[in-house]
């Protein structure tokens, strides 16, 4: 039994992950008077959309194909890494975290580089874009991991948030909120969401993510949806699992506090989306550098004591 439970939290994942775009669609709407979209829409998308055939232009290579097949399947590895309510994951071993940092690169690289296939100038703007601000928010979520690693003594994410007790969050409180802060910024920039992106915009002189995925369609534009909700699933995880220092030792109400928290975390980014405006493109580099100096300082404290 105990070795079915993390391939069940692996399969749990994988399909509960495109519900948490429908909670933030939920939130968005409250906020705006709005009866807004089901809840379930993610899931009817990815259903019409894998029933679909797929157009393909003339300009394009294989790589236009292999890049959704490639993000979507990066994502599915960074998960199995992952813990899940501060319990062991599907794969774990020592250094964990940076597999997962290069597996997200890849997810990205292999998105930009499907852009870039179709020669469209207006793909290759939204590209740029991407990889501007990757500079700037992957060092900030690797320098906050690597602060981790240095609170709990460990280098794998299993370890790391296993080890986060309730003596820890005393001891390390100002360290953990820092990190905790950080890995929220990165999650909204990542992510495509408001300040930092607007998943619902389609002017050509403020789309980033939303501009890549254009001339994808059927199957292919069913992987790209899929990967974005499974990615949102990973930075929200780990935001969970920092808050969640109490483990009960029954996996089932670990497992439903977990749940919880994955979804008030969608919500709390349905409340950013509504309260605030997006972010003119030359600030966002500024809110990625927030993170970082939130990652750098948590290092550099935890280093002191």
């Amino acid at each position: 039994m105990e070795t079915l439970k993390p391939l069940g939290q692996y399969l749990a994942v994988m399909l509960l992950s495109p519900l948490l775009p429908g909670v933030i669609n939920r939130v968005k709407a409250f906020f705006g008077g709005r009866r807004g979209r089901p809840l379930l829409q993610l899931y009817s998308d990815l259903y019409k959309l894998t029933r679909k055939t797929p157009v393909y232009s003339r300009t394009t290579t294989w790589v236009f194909r292999a890049g959704p097949v490639i993000g979507v399947s990066a994502m599915l590895t960074a998960l199995a890494v992952l813990p899940f309510a501060g319990r062991p994951s599907f794969l774990a071993f020592d250094g964990d975290f940076i597999f997962l940092i290069y597996l997200l690169g890849l997810a990205r690289f292999a998105t930009v580089l499907a852009a870039l296939d179709t020669g469209s100038a207006f793909e290759g703007i939204g590209a740029s874009r991407e990889m501007q601000f990757a500079v700037f928010a992957e060092p900030a979520f690797f320098l906050g991991l690597a602060a981790l690693a240095r609170v709990t003594g460990h280098t794998s994410l299993s370890a790391m948030f296993g080890a986060l007790t309730e003596d820890i969050w005393r001891t390390a409180a100002p360290v953990l909120a820092l990190l905790t802060a950080s890995f929220f910024i990165v999650l909204l920039a990542e992510n495509s969401r408001v300040p930092a992106d607007d998943p619902d915009t389609h002017l050509e002189l403020t789309m980033i993510h939303e501009v890549m995925a254009l001339d994808h369609s059927g199957p292919d534009l069913a992987c790209i949806l899929y990967g974005a909700a499974l990615k949102f699933w990973v930075f929200g995880a780990l935001i969970a699992c920092m808050v969640l220092p109490r483990h009960s030792g029954s996996w089932f109400s670990d497992s439903a506090l977990f749940l919880l928290v994955m979804l008030a975390t969608a919500a709390a980014v349905g409340v950013v989306e509504s309260v605030i405006a997006r972010l003119r493109l030359i600030k966002v580099p500024y809110m990625l550098i927030t993170a970082f100096a939130f990652s750098a300082l948590a290092l550099i404290f935890q280093m002191g004591r």
